[in-house]
């Protein structure tokens, strides 16, 4: 049988956090090398596997699990709105007239990398295949009081992670 780990964890490391010196801070972004932005807040960052499930003859006892095709949801990026234009950017780039301009989809890899509230970089994932789905700004209103924010949605083939020691 193989072997799970590609590497132990040196001692001390088996939580991110411990040596890191608290929680995450901020999201950070990158797309093929380009800085779109920080983010206070990711979800969807799952994946899932269908399970096919297989009725040996002669066994009666159970049935046998077999996995199938594995799915991901689209990731949720949200933050505050910025002075910074490359997240629209990204997006133009890879819809509406662009790609009615280029005729394929325009398919980016991503990383998102987890920031400590020192400035490390704790964690990364690399989403293959990224194209943003959807972004929504902010709702305006003279009475708010909250921060305005905007949200990015971002669909992907799958990811793999990476810790920084």
């Amino acid at each position: 049988m193989a072997s799970l780990a590609k590497s132990a964890a040196p001692a001390g490391y088996d939580h991110l956090f411990i040596k890191a010196g608290g929680t995450a801070a901020t999201f950070l972004v990158e797309v093929d090398g380009v800085d779109i932005g920080r983010f206070s807040e990711v979800s969807g960052l799952q994946v899932e596997v269908e399970v096919e499930q297989y009725n040996e003859g002669g066994v009666n006892g159970f049935s046998h699990h077999l996995p199938g095709r594995m799915t991901w949801p689209n990731l949720v990026l949200k933050r505050g709105i910025t002075y910074d234009d490359n997240l629209l950017n990204w997006f133009h780039q890879t819809t509406g007239d662009a790609f009615v301009t280029q005729g394929k989809v325009l398919r980016t890899t991503a990383a998102v990398t987890m920031i400590s509230s020192s400035g490390k970089r704790l964690r990364s994932w690399n989403l293959t295949d990224a194209v943003p789905v959807r972004w929504s700004g902010p709702q305006f209103a003279a009475t708010a009081e909250e921060q305005p924010t905007e949200e990015l949605e971002v669909a992907h083939h799958g990811f793999e992670a990476t810790s920084f020691r």
